[in-house]
């Protein structure tokens, strides 16, 4: 097939590229700058395209940097401040994967190949003539809970050609090929700041608020913040607090107060009952209707553990995920990835509501 293979410079994309050459595909690589004119928002660093123009130069395979840089900031960027200012949970990567690399991207230049493919771990799964996104094989590396709110259609055109191999397999196809990037380290961070630190691309463009930090159980007074806007429920380092571990366990938007709360076990900063609104299924909804109380596992961050759960629909796109084990850091604005009792399939994500589930049970 014709392949458009969306490269970073790091080594996943590289053994992805190498896969895909191996089974005999017509390989078109290319880069997404995504930064912003002014270095904002730049994880489009010169050592990253030099990399990929290393990649490209070894197999002999044309090489475009092609620019989405307006798209980005005004669906990326600008949805991240936003929930960031209405006291909200973003999750940009998510919205990156949907709107850029598989949006704007595929619009402009992936539809003209047979397949896009990306270095994630992930796979997808034949089911009765329907594709459905599946977990890695990796699963401390899986990269679905970044995937779960793309279309149906963007799915049926994506390759996930390392999805199939642990980490450290990867590492080692690099290795033992001699990739320029073999012992590159993997990326950290959010993908739109690329270098740029979280709290000054916050104070750039949100500004400083001085509020008070209070402890939760006693009302006392520990400290202060420069803005709800910097801090997210679960949240422990970067308070300044002493004597703790203290956790975000609340905000009060209008009136700029961070509540926490101390102790690593502390019962405030868990809880069982997430409420889900605006529920997006990739494939489709396996349960429709008749969904109560069924059995699923289940993600609240990006992290290793899939939690197990059973999932309600209250009406239309709500829904309430009841966890078998209590749940850290249940932050409004985040996402919950569905998957099912096995950790296999994927099959979408709800926003995370502030809404209180006890009353909506």
């Amino acid at each position: 097939m014709r392949v458009a293979a969306l490269i970073s410079g790091g080594v996943d994309s590289a053994v992805a590229v190498y896969r895909l050459l191996e089974q005999g595909h017509d390989v078109h690589l290319f880069y997404i700058r995504i930064g912003m004119d002014n270095g904002e928002g730049d994880c489009s660093a010169e050592e990253d395209i030099e990399m990929c123009q290393l990649i490209a130069s070894r197999y002999g395979l044309p090489f475009d940097v092609v620019s989405l840089h307006e798209e980005y900031w005004d669906h990326v960027m600008e949805y991240a401040l936003r929930t960031v200012r209405e006291g909200l949970t973003p999750n940009p990567d998510m919205m990156c994967n949907k709107m850029i690399k598989f949006g704007f991207f595929e619009q402009r230049w992936g539809h003209e190949f047979d397949k896009t493919a990306t270095g994630h771990y992930a796979t997808t799964t034949d089911i009765d003539g329907k594709v459905f996104l599946s977990t890695g094989v990796d699963l401390v590396k899986d990269q679905t809970d970044f995937l779960a709110q793309i279309t149906y259609p963007q799915l049926e055109h994506i390759m996930f050609p390392i999805g199939d191999l642990p980490k450290a397999k990867v590492r080692e196809i690099a290795v033992a090929t001699h990739m320029p990037n073999a012992y590159r380290k993997d990326s950290q961070g959010i993908c739109f700041l690329g270098k740029i630190n979280y709290n000054d691309f916050i104070r750039r463009h949100l500004g400083e608020k001085k509020g008070p930090i209070i402890e939760i159980e006693t009302g006392r007074k520990l400290g202060e913040h420069n803005g709800f806007w910097f801090h997210t429920i679960g949240q422990r380092k970067g308070l300044g607090l002493s004597g703790g571990p203290w956790y975000v366990v609340k905000k009060n938007i209008h009136d700029n107060v961070i509540y926490v709360s101390n102790g690593y076990d502390t019962e405030k900063q868990y809880g069982k009952l997430i409420h889900l609104d605006e529920m997006h299924f990739i494939t489709l909804d396996p349960w429709k209707e008749e969904c109560r109380n069924v059995e699923i596992t289940f993600k609240n961050r990006h992290m290793p553990q899939f939690l197990k759960a059973t999932l309600t629909r209250l009406a239309d796109r709500e829904y309430i995920i009841e966890s078998e084990t209590p749940v850290q850091g249940i932050a409004p604005g985040q996402f919950a990835v569905i998957y099912d009792r096995d950790s296999r399939l994927c099959f979408g994500s709800g926003v995370i509501t502030g809404q209180n589930p006890e009353k909506l049970k």
